[in-house]
């Protein structure tokens, strides 16, 4: 049977695949518009198992956040070109929506691979989703968010505003920004060093120990420079204790506080997300 060139191009429209694969299908399905869709979904998921095992060594990072609910996304794929691709933009922003909407808690739901194959169909490259996290907010906290670049990085920061009025303040809201943009520029592990591992402190205590050892002082003496060495290195990876990305001769605490007294509210960082495209 005759093929219109115009029903090949509105199934090309309407899934995003090839106008080969579009007049084929429609071809198999005598025509019938609906029926060819379900061919060339069922061949999108074909090549999607066929394009599994290949590496995905790039990718994009997605965030999404309501006034009760952030999610932070990495989406891989194969080549830097599809991390730009709008298809591949458009399913990492639908998989945020999905999981914030539907409370998905899991990579392997089924209906986020779905969502995926059903674009590695499209855009023909392996892609996969990686991980995400979300984090619930109270009524006295609020989210701030920042994406660096292409996507390489995305930060979700969590703040707790002591009056809750407050979470719609300039001054607040810009601070929520800088922190954000912060956590972009200096990666931190920790919000204090309070929440650093014990585990963590052992072993960063015996590597400065070893290297203590090495320049032949006292053993007090020994003990102020490991003391000295732990107290730099957890000034440079925990939150509060880092220079504040605005103003390096304040501490991102001390930030807090000045910005707290000036809109007459105490400001605290609850939790905070920092991801990477391919960070392990």
């Amino acid at each position: 049977m005759e093929i219109k060139a115009s029903d090949v191009k509105n199934l090309r429209d309407k899934t995003g695949a090839g106008m080969m694969d579009c007049k084929k299908a429609l071809v198999e399905a005598g025509g019938d518009f609906s029926k060819a869709e379900k061919i060339l979904k069922s061949l999108g998921l074909a090549a999607a198992a066929k394009r599994a095992g290949r590496a995905t060594n790039e990718g994009r990072i997605f965030i999404n956040e309501n006034s009760q609910q952030g999610v932070v996304l990495e989406l891989s794929c194969e080549t830097d070109f599809v991390a730009k691709n709008d298809d591949f933009k458009t399913l990492g922003n639908s998989l945020c929506a999905k999981i914030i909407e539907k409370n998905i808690s899991s990579i392997e739901d089924n209906e986020l691979e779905t969502s995926i194959k059903d674009t590695i169909g499209k855009i023909k490259e392996n892609i996969m989703l990686k991980r995400f996290k979300v984090l619930e907010a109270d009524n006295d906290e609020l989210f701030s968010s920042y994406i660096h670049g292409e996507g390489r990085i995305g930060v979700l920061v969590k703040l707790k505003i002591a009056d809750a009025a407050l979470k719609d303040n300039e001054t607040v809201k810009e601070l929520a920004f800088n922190l954000a943009l912060h956590v972009a520029a200096f990666a931190p592990l920790f919000i204090s060093s309070a929440d650093v591992p014990d585990n963590y402190k052992k072993e960063q205590e015996e590597i400065f120990q070893k290297q203590a050892q090495s320049l032949g002082k006292p053993e007090n003496v020994l003990q102020g420079i490991v003391k000295g060495k732990l107290k730099k290195h957890f000034s440079e990876i925990c939150f509060l204790d880092q220079n504040y990305v605005k103003d390096e001769k304040m501490k991102v605490q001390q930030t807090l506080d000045t910005i707290g007294k000036e809109v007459g509210s105490t400001i605290s960082i609850v939790d905070f997300i920092y991801y990477r495209v391919g960070q392990e």
